[in-house]
């Protein structure tokens, strides 16, 4: 079953403030829907999207300092 959440439920995910959600919704960058006045979030989508912005967190690879 879809999860829907509200700008403050994935403010408080996010650790954002309200009004940027709102701005991120606005612009697209944030994956959205409007219901008459009101944002809604797929909680599913918000985390694809979140993933999707994750930097790669691998091992670094030696890029020629340090000993030869």
């Amino acid at each position: 079953m879809t999860q829907l959440m509200t700008v403050q439920q994935v403010a408080e995910y996010l650790q954002m403030s309200n009004d940027k959600i709102y701005d991120m919704a606005k612009n697209g960058e944030l994956p959205a829907i409007k219901i008459r006045q009101q944002w809604r979030f797929n909680k599913e989508e918000v985390d694809t999207w979140l993933r999707s912005c994750a930097v790669n967190s691998g091992p670094k690879r030696n890029q020629g300092k340090g000993k030869r």
